[in-house]
This record gives structure tokens, C-alpha cells and sequence, in this order.
């Protein structure tokens, strides 16, 4: 059987999110005390007492992901576990291809944390709050929200963001195009097209201050090649080149997630099973939807490594 491992991104954080590992496993409590260490902040505190709106916040939720995703790793690597040998192809959805590269060797985990806190805050910084803003749209295809999102475009930037998968597609620009947007997409028969409580217009053009902060911060960053080749998300491509992964995490910035083609992928490069590691199961219901063929199983509880392990030796 043939396997990738994906990483969950923003969206997927609970109050609460790691703690179990953190009580049954020591290595899993090193996670989160590097994490906290590298970020100067007991971010781990905030991941398991809340409040939610702190843990929440893009600064916060991204590094706090990827804490959980890379201890539920460090649990199965000392039952064993060699990545290397078992596992085809990482990749994540958006802030979540960070926490496979950091899986993969190519970023340590202080440094991936690092990554993400400037990564969250230049995100954050980029569009004035109320300026930007994001919609999902349920219920058409791809090339219909393409068409939607050039209509709003007279309004200013307007495009795909997400493309999920399951006819969930995301789009994101400016407040007026984007507002236009859900109108536009409603009358084309959309089953739903709701703006989300977002602080700022992800994936999009307007996020280019943040793609030059994440340009310089990955040049100087320490970088190795990736055990196992991740599949970016702006190319759907496996990419093993530490500069080329680094130029397309800039990249994704302001382009669109493409996780419905690489679930696709996935399936006509022959991988039989998806393993979510991390918080939620998010990724594993869209893979369901959009490949009924591949196997999708969440892993971030103790019970769930347990399972995993005793499945893939």
C-alpha cells in the first residue's frame, strides 16, 4: 500500500487541541515546550485553556497547528515510525505544507514555529482590517467561480483562494468584489455563497507584503531536502529542491490552494490511503468527497496513533 501523510491548516484549531498527547507522551510535551521556547510565549497555554478567540488568531492558530501535527509525528517516530520508509508524499493545506516540511526534515521545529508566527503576522498586516474579507461558495464547480470571480473583479481583487474540493471553493480580495462575489455565485445557482469571519483576505494578490516578509524570512532560514517529496500547493507537483519548495511557499502566499487536484493527484499517482496528522479531521472528509476510492484517516489522538502504528508497522 502506498501512503501520503497531509497536515491540516487554519480552521482546524480547538481549545483543547493536543493536550492528550501532551499527558501520555513525553515526547510529545518536548513539542510544545520547544514551540513555546521559539516563540517566547506559552502558546501551549493558549492551545489548551483558550480563550478561543486568542487561539484563533492567525498569529497564534498557525504555529499552534503545526505544534500538534509535528508532535503526533514525534510520538510515532519513537514507537518507530520512520517516515522515510513508509510514506510516499507529504503535503498540507496551505499553513499546513510548513508543518509537512517540517515533518519531512526541512525546517526545524523552531523554526518552522518561527516561520509561522511572522508568516501569521505579515498575513495579518497586509490588508487593513474591514478592506479584505473571504466568502465559501457551495455548489460550483471551479470554472464557474473562475467566471464569478472575474465579473467581481471590477470591484477589485477577486479570486480563488481554496479550491477544496466537494464543490467548497473559497475566494477572497477585496470587501466590494468579493461581496459581489456571493451575489454573483448565488445567481448562478451556488447552494450557498456566505462571507466567513475572517481578519483578512488569505491567498489573494492583496497579500503580497506578506509574500516579501515570507521571501526574506525563508532566505534565512536553515534549509535541508525533504526525506519524502512534499506536493506543493500552488503546482500540485512533487518537489524535493529546498529553494524551489521556499520559492513556492512565497508562492502560496497570495495563490490558490489547490487541494481538490492534489487529492487527485494523490489517487492517479497511485497512493492508496491519506493520513491527516494533526488536529480535526477536516482534511480526511474532503478527501472522502473528493476521491471515494482513497482510504482518509485522521490521526491525533493517542488512541489514533495507536491504531495507526499497529497498521503500518
Amino acid at each position: 500500500m502506498s501512503i501520503a501523510f497531509t497536515f491540516p491548516g487554519q480552521g482546524s484549531q480547538a481549545v483543547g487541541m493536543g493536550r492528550d498527547l501532551a499527558d501520555a507522551f513525553p515526547e510529545a510535551r518536548d513539542v510544545f515546550q520547544e514551540v513555546d521556547d521559539a516563540l517566547e510565549q506559552k502558546l501551549s497555554k493558549v492551545m489548551w485553556e483558550g480563550p478561543d478567540d486568542e487561539l484563533t488568531l492567525t498569529a497564534n492558530a498557525q504555529p499552534a497547528l503545526m505544534a500538534v501535527s509535528i508532535a503526533a509525528m514525534r510520538v510515532m517516530e519513537k514507537g518507530g515510525f520512520s517516515l522515510k520508509d513508509k510514506v510516499s508524499y507529504v503535503a498540507g493545506h496551505s499553513l499546513g505544507e510548513y508543518s509537512a516540511l517540517c515533518a519531512a526534515g526541512m525546517f526545524s521545529l523552531a523554526d518552522t514555529a518561527r516561520l509561522l508566527r511572522i508568516r501569521g503576522n505579515a498575513m495579518q498586516a497586509a490588508v487593513p482590517v474591514g478592506q479584505g474579507a473571504m466568502a465559501a461558495i457551495i455548489g460550483l464547480e471551479a470554472g464557474d467561480v473562475e467566471d464569478v470571480c472575474a465579473a467581481a473583479g471590477k470591484n477589485g481583487v477577486c479570486q480563488i483562494a481554496n479550491d477544496n474540493g466537494g464543490g467548497q471553493l473559497v475566494v477572497s480580495g477585496a470587501r466590494s468584489a468579493v461581496e459581489a462575489a456571493t451575489t454573483l455565485a448565488s445567481e448562478k445557482g451556488a447552494k450557498r455563497a456566505i462571507m466567513l469571519p475572517v481578519s483578512a483576505p488569505f491567498h489573494s494578490a492583496l497579500m503580497q507584503p506578506a509574500a516579501d516578509a515570507m521571501r526574506e524570512a525563508l532566505a534565512d532560514v536553515k534549509k535541508t531536502a525533504p526525506v519524502v517529496p512534499v506536493v506543493a500547493n500552488v503546482t500540485v507537483s512533487p518537489l524535493n529542491d529546498p529553494e524551489e519548495i521556499a520559492e513556492r511557499l512565497v508562492e502560496q502566499v497570495t495563490g490558490r490552494v489547490r487541494w481538490r487536484e492534489t487529492v487527485l493527484w494523490f489517487g492517479e499517482s497511485e497512493i492508496n490511503a491519506l493520513y491527516e496528522i494533526g488536529s480535526g479531521k477536516v482534511l480526511s472528509g474532503l478527501a472522502r468527497r473528493i476521491n471515494r476510492d482513497l482510504s482518509a484517516v485522521p490521526v491525533n489522538t493517542p488512541a489514533d496513533i495507536e491504531a495507526v502504528m499497529a497498521a503500518l508497522g
